[in-house]
């Protein structure tokens, strides 16, 4: 498997970390996983420009320009011959000292990016999943997608120990989004969803749903939804890059729709797979 290391491509074998990589030890650094289907990259675009801003927002200067380093992720597509999968990549700050303070300009970040596997979840698109409700304790600039996890982990472990797919967390009595997706709720026809703000990432997969919704005459609309009102919800999804769009059809005890999967899910699931094709 080739590695993309600073612009140059490795072996696996070849490629080492140092211990003292600022992502190692402050996780200061974040990242993308880009989704690949027939052999091409798919919203490379919105990736990139996600990227882009990420590494801005935490004030990382970027050393390649989004043309230089789509080119070489395309590189890598091509080197490592990937079909379905997708591609992580990921930039830090540097190699230095432990100091919270920035290095000097002397220190270059660090990017690596590499294939990983990824298959359709088929089963959970099919018959859906159960979210396990949980307090969002994560920081307030969620819009940035960084290499500070933790609380995203902790959620995912807990739902699972609960025997839930994903968790669903909540800000007081406001719904965010889940560990690793976001969250839309359906009531009469209509899609609700968290406003694009700093409380979640914006999703790549989410704003192709925003599109679809726009094309197709479905309405959706971003605002808050109470975790109250979970119980009066028709229906609700979750989509994500790996994910991509599953049904929720319980959340802790309780069923939405009866348990089963519903109309409008299957409308936008249908629509994006059009889209990937």
């Amino acid at each position: 498997m080739y590695i993309l290391l600073n612009g140059k491509f490795k072996q696996k074998n070849e490629v080492s970390i140092d211990f003292e990589d600022r992502g190692y030890q402050f996780g200061d650094g974040v990242y993308e996983v880009i989704r690949v289907y027939n052999g091409s990259y798919f919203a490379m675009k919105e990736h990139m420009e996600r990227f882009v801003r990420s590494a801005k927002e935490i004030k990382i200067v970027l050393q390649n320009t989004a043309e230089e380093l789509t080119a070489m992720l395309n590189e890598l597509l091509r080197k490592n011959q990937v079909q379905d999968g997708a591609v992580y990549m990921q930039i830090t700050r540097g190699v230095t000292g432990r100091k919270h303070l920035f290095p000097g300009q002397d220190v270059k970040p660090q990017i690596v990016a590499y294939p990983i596997p990824c298959s359709k979840p088929a089963a959970e698109q099919e018959k859906g999943i159960k979210l396990h409700l949980m307090e969002d304790v994560r920081w307030l600039r969620c819009d940035i997608k960084s290499l500070n996890l933790l609380g995203n982990v902790l959620a995912k472990q807990e739902a699972f120990e609960n025997g839930a797919y994903e968790a669903l967390l909540h800000r007081g009595e406001h719904i965010t989004e889940g560990s690793s997706s976001n969250f839309y709720g359906v009531r009469n026809g209509v899609i609700y969803t968290h406003p694009a703000n700093n409380l979640i990432l914006n999703g790549i997969t989410r704003m192709k749903v925003v599109e679809l919704c726009e094309k197709n005459g479905l309405t959706l609309i971003e605002e808050m939804i109470k975790a109250d009102d979970l119980v009066n919800l028709d229906e609700a999804f979750i989509t994500s890059t790996t994910s991509e769009v599953i049904p929720v059809i319980e959340i802790d005890s309780m069923k939405v729709n009866g348990g089963v999967p519903g109309p409008v899910t299957r409308e936008l699931q249908r629509l994006f797979e059009e889209m990937i094709d």
